[in-house]
Formats: C-alpha cells, structure tokens, sequence
C-alpha cells in the first residue's frame, strides 16, 4: 500500500500501528494529494492495485468530491486527504502514540 500511494505522488504518507489500540483496524496510512483529483486518483489507483494484486474489494467513501478518500481494506485503513482539510483534522495527532508523535513521514521506499 505504501508502495502503491508513494508510486502516485503521494506526499507526506504516515503510518500508524493500531495494533492493541482499535479493534476497527490493525494499521493506519495517512496520506495527502496536492489536489481533489490527485486525490480521488491516488485512491482509484490503490484500490486497482489491491484487487489485481490481492482479489481485495475495499471499501471506499468520499471518492466523488476528492476532499477525503477513505479506504477500508478490512486490516489496513487508508486516508487519502486534501492537504487543508488533513490539517483540519489532524488524524496523526488523534492516533499517533506520543513517542511517534515527533516523526516524520515516511515515503513508501523506506518502509
């Protein structure tokens, strides 16, 4: 999945290991595109790649306007976000453990 975000130009992508914290899912991926079409393709594009790959069918919401795409794999949940609207939220804050807090996001070639 990060690959697949890196690989469409994906900009600052966290991971977050919800592992023992969420019984909604095992991992986070936070993520964000300059635009709502960036938006919208870079979950378009993941959601392809998963099923071609895995015979995955996520589940998808917010795709039609490109503000905030949510992408429910079953274990790996993915947020696809306008940059604006990501800040607005601060999902890293709500999820990120406090020794995680300080770091940086990772690109996909190094995770």
């Amino acid at each position: 999945m990060l690959a697949s975000v890196d690989d469409d130009k994906a900009e600052e992508i966290v991971s977050i290991d919800l592992r023992g914290r969420s019984d909604v899912a095992d991992h986070m991926v936070i993520c964000s595109g300059r635009s709502s079409r960036q938006v919208a393709a870079i979950a378009e594009k993941l959601a392809d790649r998963l099923k071609q790959a895995f015979g995955i069918n996520v589940k998808m919401e917010g795709r039609e306007t490109g503000d905030w795409v949510l992408i429910d794999t079953g274990d790996v949940i993915v947020h696809v976000f306008r940059p604006e609207v990501r800040d607005f939220y601060q999902l890293e804050k709500m999820w990120m453990p406090a020794d995680q807090a300080a770091a940086r996001p990772i690109s996909a070639s190094k995770a």
